[in-house]
């Protein structure tokens, strides 16, 4: 995706012809000319796709009504304000002027904040001690520290400092943990921007290949977990003879951890197999140059991990009760 003018090119023909995108695709907000024209970027296949614009402005407007509303209906019912503490560390123009903008995006939906600004060279203790303190506030309803912090200081520490219920950035580690195994969690900003898009415009994502630039933890880690743990992709149990020779080229590594069991004709009993054909009629997966470990085997390595992993879990605790 190339960000044009506030909103996103996308390929039509390669995302599906939705409902949705195609109502935009005859809105104000087209890029002019954009009709009957091939993105340079997708010509390799020899086909022409017409690109659309989706209005990221539009999009933005309509959420904040919908949240204003909400902010409003919690705040009829007799709730306290939703309140934003912000932690501003150092004089870097770039982090005052997104502090200002998120101040100002707070007020247009009702919501109260504050900026507590630091010198840049406040101690790390001193910070944590003022997320101890928000934290315990029951008038604060989320805590945002903004990033990059000062050289002498630890983002991750600081960021696992604000409570996870306040971590308005979600970047603390159990947001995170929570985010990879598909639990309600506080998202990082820009990859739920990222979702919001795919999700009202009714792109689909289940089946697709789907390409993320970059492996961030804050931006292109949380989209891709948005992508993979969308509650469509989810599969129990494993699939046999999913992975046949002609996926595999020569040289490859395959570990095959699936559990399967199969009847087998030849002993009438059942039988543990993998996911991997290894006794097809097809050639078999690994080739001359192949190292496969078959599900037994992975099993069994997987029992005797156990124990290293239990000795490093007994460890921790000793550390962390002294």
């Amino acid at each position: 995706m190339t960000v044009v003018a506030r909103g996103f090119w996308l390929l039509r023909g390669r995302l599906g012809r939705v409902s949705a995108l195609s109502r935009i695709a005859e809105s104000p907000f087209a890029a002019p000319g954009a009709a009957g024209q091939a993105f340079r970027g997708f010509r390799s296949s020899g086909m022409r796709y017409d690109a659309i614009i989706i209005s990221g402005t539009e999009m933005a407007k309509q959420i904040q009504k919908e949240i204003q509303h909400g902010v409003d209906s919690w705040v009829s019912l007799g709730n306290r304000r939703p309140h934003l503490s912000i932690i501003l560390v150092g004089d870097n123009p770039a982090s005052h002027t997104y502090v200002r903008r998120k101040i100002k995006a707070a007020a247009a939906v009702g919501i109260c904040s504050e900026i507590i600004l630091k010198p840049k060279d406040v101690s790390q203790e001193e910070l944590l001690d003022i997320t101890d303190q928000l934290n315990a506030d029951p008038r604060v309803s989320g805590i945002l520290v903004q990033l990059p912090l000062p050289d002498h200081m630890d983002e991750r520490t600081v960021c696992n400092g604000i409570a996870p219920e306040k971590d308005v950035d979600g970047f603390h580690i159990i947001n995170i943990g929570r985010l990879c195994l598909d639990q309600h969690s506080l998202i990082p900003a820009t990859a739920s921007a990222v979702w919001e898009i795919i999700r009202r415009t009714g792109i689909e994502t289940f089946g697709k290949n789907v390409v993320v630039a970059g492996r961030s933890k804050n931006v292109g880690m949380p989209i891709a977990m948005l992508l993979h743990t969308d509650g469509e992709h989810e599969r129990p149990g494993g699939i046999p003879k999913l992975i046949t020779s002609d996926m595999v080229k020569e040289g490859a590594a395959v570990i095959d951890v699936g559990i399967n069991y199969v009847y087998d004709p030849i002993t009438g009993k059942t039988k543990l197999v993998g996911d991997v054909d290894f006794e097809g009629n097809r050639k078999p997966v690994f080739q001359t140059k192949n190292l496969i470990t078959l599900p037994d085997n992975t099993g069994i390595l997987n029992k005797c991990t156990n124990a290293p992993r239990l000795h490093a879990a007994a460890r921790r605790t000793y550390f962390f009760d002294c």
